[in-house]
């Protein structure tokens, strides 16, 4: 990765991403979570303080290093029990059936292999095991598809790697048939950057 993606990337996803309206869904999402957890593309470890005590250990994964400088005084404030690795999130070195829930907030746009994440989290996790997800994406209407759609491009060249137009519906219920879903729009947020898709799918077997 160069000097853009390792330094410019973190500085701005921590300032974007730690406006108050972004807290209110982290920890929506993360109420519910417990046990042996994954969170993948952990980016500056923004959802650390939100984790709850029901959580019995985090494993980390974020392929970009550059966000170290933010999230390493995270882990380290945390009460948790942590296994960081910087890999991406679409061949993980996980055993099946491992974790009991999987987290992944504003990641999914960004992958490059993005099927072939979502297979891994559904293969990680243990029967029944639950992915809590909220991810931007592909609006239903089809006036705000059209800039999506154009505008993704340059969105992939700014924000390293990531989609507006990602259908995340879709993408999840590929593999996992139970699949409890919010769609709306976040209030004072550009329509074509603010669909989002807030979820838990379980694995069914």
């Amino acid at each position: 990765m160069g000097f853009y993606s390792n330094f410019i990337v973190p500085w701005g996803l921590e300032w974007a991403m730690s406006d108050p309206t972004f807290t209110q869904y982290r920890q929506a999402i993360l109420a519910d979570v417990y046990g042996e957890v994954l969170e993948i593309g952990v980016g500056t470890g923004l959802n650390l303080p939100y984790y709850p005590t029901k959580v019995r250990r985090l494993t980390l994964i974020e392929p970009n290093a550059g966000m170290n400088r933010f999230l390493q005084k995270r882990i380290d404030a945390s009460p948790f029990s942590i296994n960081y690795q910087i890999i991406n999130g679409e061949k993980l070195p996980m055993p099946d059936n491992y974790f009991d829930c999987v987290v992944s907030t504003w990641t999914l746009c960004s992958i490059a292999q993005v099927d072939q994440a979502v297979s891994e989290i559904y293969r990680v996790l243990k029967p029944q095991g639950k992915f809590f997800f909220i991810e931007h994406g592909l609006s239903k209407d089809p006036t705000v598809q059209v800039w999506q759609n154009r505008l993704t491009p340059l969105q992939k060249l700014i924000a390293d790697g990531c989609h507006l137009n990602r259908p995340i519906k879709n993408l999840v219920s590929e593999k996992f048939k139970t699949i409890n879903l919010k769609e709306f729009y976040v209030p004072n947020v550009s329509k074509i950057l603010g669909y989002m898709y807030q979820g838990v799918a379980i694995k069914s077997d």
